[in-house]
């Protein structure tokens, strides 16, 4: 009636979403490495954890591990 065309579009560019996407498969490479065969971590003080209460670890070690593509952790880059 008044011509119009509904034009869907991504949310995010192609390149940000495959991003996300390896972010994605990073971490679950990780935590299936943790709990493929009941793996538990011992902290020194002798408490026992699961994969479910390593997941700030994981995520910490992530954001501050130097990564290949931009020579740098997703930390330093987002002060950028």
């Amino acid at each position: 009636m008044l011509g119009l065309k509904l034009a869907l579009s991504k949310a995010y560019p192609q390149q940000t979403e495959r991003l996300g996407e390896r972010i994605i498969q990073t971490m679950e490479d990780i935590i299936r490495i943790f709990s493929a065969y009941g793996m538990e971590y011992k902290y020194h003080e002798g408490y026992t954890h699961d994969w479910v209460t390593l997941l700030t670890a994981i995520q910490l070690s992530h954001n501050t591990s130097q990564h290949s593509t931009s020579g740098k952790s997703p930390s330093l880059r987002e002060k950028e």
